[in-house]
C-alpha cells in the first residue's frame, strides 16, 4: 500500500512542520493581513527592479535608486513607516508576490490578462510604455521595415518578442536577462535590442551608449504597467490606488520622469490632465 506524507503525519507533526517553515522565513511580509499589519510592523516591503536605469537600479554604494523605488518611498511615508527594498527580476517577482516576501510590487509589470489572474493588480496603471530598439547610429534604420530579415537581440521571455518577429520579419535572437543582450550588440551579434523603451532611454543618459546609439525608430506597442498586490489584500489595494490618483493629480510622475532624465511619456501627461481637476 502506498502511503503518502501526509498519511503518514499526525495532526501535531503537521503543525509543528507549519510553525516551522512560518520560522523558516524572518523576512515574510505577511501581505494578506493588510495595512494595519504593514503599519505594526513598522516596515513596507516594495519588490522594484535593480537592473533597469532609471526605474530601478543600484547607486555606487549599492544602494536601489530610481523612479520606482521614490514611488515605493513616498507610499512608506504615506503609512507612516519605514520602507525596505527587495530586489526582483521578470522571472521571480510575482512569485514573491505570492509567496509574501513582499507587500508591493512596483517593478516595470505589464499589465495582461494571465497576470490580472494570480496577483490583485492596482487600478489605475501608474505608467505604460513602448517598444523600441536600441540601434547603432551608423546603422541606416529608420524604419521598422528594415529590421526584416536582421538579428535582433531581445531579453528572454519578454511578451513583445513575438509580434515584432512576425510583424517586422527580424530574427528574434534572446539572451537571459538584458545584460547580455546588449553585450551582444556591442560585439556585433545583432543589428539592434529590442526592449521597453524607457530601459532604453536610461541606457542613453550613459556617456559611452549616448555616444554610438541611438533611437531613431518610433516606438510600438504601448503596454501599460501595473502595481500588485496579494490576492486579498483590500486594505493595501485601496491605499496604493489611493496614492496612485493623487499622483496623476498632483503630477508626480511627471515630474519623477523629469528628474529620472526621462521623457515624460503620452501617458503620464494625459492621466495628469485627467486627474488634476478631480475633486476626489
Amino acid at each position: 500500500m502506498r502511503l503518502t506524507i501526509r498519511t503518514l503525519l499526525t495532526t501535531g507533526a503537521m503543525a509543528a512542520l507549519a510553525a516551522l517553515s512560518a520560522v523558516a522565513l524572518p523576512g515574510r511580509a505577511a501581505a494578506a493581513d493588510g495595512v494595519d499589519a504593514i503599519k505594526k510592523r513598522g516596515t513596507l516591503i516594495v519588490g522594484v527592479k535593480a537592473d533597469y536605469k532609471p526605474f530601478g537600479f543600484r547607486d555606487p554604494s549599492g544602494a536601489i535608486i530610481g523612479l520606482e523605488p521614490d514611488l515605493a518611498a513616498d507610499l512608506a511615508k504615506r503609512l507612516g513607516v519605514k520602507l525596505e527594498l527587495v530586489p526582483v527580476v521578470s522571472a521571480n517577482r510575482i512569485e514573491f508576490l505570492q509567496q509574501g516576501k513582499v507587500d508591493l510590487l512596483i517593478a516595470t509589470l505589464s499589465d495582461k490578462p494571465e497576470r490580472r489572474r494570480v496577483v490583485q493588480a492596482i487600478d489605475p496603471n501608474y505608467y505604460s510604455d513602448f517598444v523600441n530598439v536600441l540601434l547603432p547610429k551608423n546603422s541606416g534604420i529608420t524604419d521598422w521595415a528594415q529590421l526584416k530579415g536582421k538579428p535582433l537581440c531581445a531579453t528572454s521571455g519578454a511578451w513583445y518578442n513575438k509580434d515584432v518577429a512576425r510583424t517586422y520579419g527580424a530574427e528574434i535572437v534572446a539572451f537571459d536577462g538584458s545584460e547580455k543582450p546588449l553585450f551582444a550588440l556591442k560585439q556585433g551579434n545583432c543589428i539592434g535590442y529590442v526592449y521597453d523603451q524607457s530601459m532604453l532611454q536610461g541606457k542613453l543618459l550613459d556617456d559611452d551608449w549616448k555616444a554610438n546609439y541611438a533611437l531613431p525608430l518610433k516606438g510600438i506597442l504601448d503596454a501599460p504597467w501595473m502595481m500588485a498586490v496579494a490576492q486579498g489584500n483590500t486594505t493595501l489595494q485601496a491605499a496604493v490606488e489611493d496614492a496612485t490618483k493623487d499622483w496623476m493629480k498632483t503630477g508626480f510622475i511627471v515630474n519623477e520622469e523629469k528628474k529620472w532624465g526621462i521623457e515624460p511619456t503620452a501617458y503620464s501627461k494625459a492621466m495628469h490632465e485627467k486627474y488634476k481637476n478631480a475633486t476626489n
